[in-house]
């Protein structure tokens, strides 16, 4: 090539790298700015336990069923988030949820505390001081890990009592759920050793406070303090029997939690947790997680139909972690011809897996009960394959699969057993009782939306809803 020619030709190589790494080009330019307009009011969806298989699953289910076409949640879906800890690759839910609720990584079982346990400023305690509303809703109890992570500040989430205590103290507007226990003496059969009645000291502080979902309905302001169960609220595939017409719990506590929350001329921060499809998932209750799932898709779009028609309020639905390692297609083992040491299969037995490239969500949506209500029918004097007839629409047990129900009521594990079973005609298939490190899938819908875009990390998005309310994370003084 002439020296001239090179010359020129290098020149535009030059300009074409300059051009390629010019700001306009860049990915984080490229993306949709983050100074659209701010919201006045922030839902923040937590799934608990829910990864991308859980939503795969559901989707599914609901066009089986003939629900709907897709998930509510589908055409908001922006991206992912990592969700380890502090010091391990899988977080719990403490841990996770501190990270959205403050903007700050901590250890696994540390409430809105650092990993020195000092306190971090929790976005609802941010709002409070600004003046806006505040509220907390969860299918477990409310003084579970996620919902105390946004109002209280222990150095361990079993101290439930304290929780309790805190969350009176935080000012909330709206606090419904489960876990009645927590705020009762043990003289009315609650959990309490100090003697202190928090609902009774609740209705002195200006709460309404109601027990049940019907008294709920007459709430029209706040404060208000719903707590509907002594523990974790009841399995939406169990509370759905004999309801023609049934509208989850989830659904419910939202769409009144927004009827009081809206009233707030400062705005208003509000979190929904689904929290039961993490404990659905721990114990290998496909069916009961598919509900869970399905329960908290519906009160996104409840969240979703009142932003639209505010037009002032971010929505972002992320999980705390994903539980159980849930797959949608497995192989099945013939166990004649598996290899064993003892009674323990061995890696060969890999080699005589029936591979099944499918799986049936109509064999999870045919069961009407959870596997507590499956194992509680069992241990009751039912029959097993009565039981599973009955709830989950198994007529075939194999007489390997009678043993093994035999064998599990022995050991306690009668309802992990019972869903094994269930599992295995759908074609799904676990790898854990507890948590993975899966990312977990990340939605957002409404003004602000634009920051939640691509793969965050779970405290950068805690630092994310933080900036959408011009509030900034911070620790708290030394208490």
């Amino acid at each position: 090539m002439p020296r001239s020619s090179l010359f020129g030709f290098l020149l535009l190589l030059l300009a074409g790298m300059h051009w390629g790494c010019s700001p306009a080009a860049s990915p984080d330019t490229a993306a949709p700015a983050l100074s659209e307009r701010a919201p006045r009011n922030v839902i923040l969806f937590i799934a608990d336990g829910a990864g991308p298989a859980h939503f795969t699953m559901a989707r599914e289910a609901a066009i089986h069923l003939g629900l709907r076409e897709g998930l509510y949640l589908d055409p908001h879906h922006t991206g992912s988030v990592r969700t380890h800890s502090a010091r391990e690759r899988i977080t719990d839910s403490a841990s996770s949820a501190t990270a959205y609720s403050t903007g700050f990584k901590t250890e696994n079982g540390a409430i809105a505390v650092d990993t020195l346990h000092r306190p971090l400023q929790t976005i609802v305690e941010a709002a409070e001081a600004r003046g806006m509303a505040t509220g907390l809703v969860a299918t477990s109890r409310v003084t579970h890990a996620t919902p105390a992570a946004f109002a209280a500040h222990v150095p361990d989430r079993g101290m439930e009592s304290e929780i309790a205590l805190q969350m009176l103290d935080a000012g909330l507007e709206v606090l419904l759920g489960g876990g009645r226990r927590f705020f009762l003496p043990e003289a009315r059969g609650g959990a309490r050793s100090d003697g202190r009645d928090l609902v009774q000291e609740a209705s002195f502080l200006g709460y309404q406070t109601v027990g049940d979902m019907e008294a709920l309905e007459a709430v029209r302001e706040g404060p208000a303090l719903g707590l509907f169960s002594e523990s974790h609220m009841p399995w939406e595939i169990d509370a759905a029997q004999g309801e023609a017409s049934h509208v989850s719990h989830l659904a419910r506590m939202t769409q009144k939690a927004l009827e009081v929350l809206q009233q707030s001329e400062a705005g208003f921060f509000l979190m929904v947790e689904g929290s039961r499809i993490d404990h659905a998932s721990h114990a290998h209750d496909a069916a009961a997680a598919l509900q869970e799932t399905l329960a908290y898709d519906d009160a996104f779009e409840a969240a979703r139909i009142f932003a639209e028609e505010d037009g002032e309020t971010l929505l972002v639905a992320v999980s705390d972690h994903e539980t159980g390692g849930l797959a949608l297609g497995r192989s099945l083992l013939d166990p004649d011809k598996a290899d064993r040491v003892g009674e323990a299969p061995t890696y060969w037995q890999s080699l005589y897996a029936q591979s099944w490239y499918d799986w049936r969500p109509e064999r999870l949506t045919a069961a009407s009960a959870s596997t507590d209500a499956m194992a509680s029918a069992v241990e009751g004097g039912e029959a097993p394959g009565d039981a599973l007839s009955a709830m989950a629409g198994v007529g075939d047990l194999t007489a390997r699969e009678q043993a093994a129900i035999a064998a599990a009521r022995k050991e306690g594990r009668l309802g992990h057993a019972l869903g094994e079973i269930v599992a295995r005609r759908a074609g799904v298939a676990w790898t854990t009782l507890g948590h993975t490190a899966t990312d977990v899938n990340m939605y957002a819908y409404g003004p602000g939306s634009a920051r939640f875009r691509g793969n965050l990390d779970n405290a950068e998005v805690g630092q994310r809803l933080f900036e959408a309310l011009s509030l900034a994370p911070s620790a708290l003084p030394a208490q």
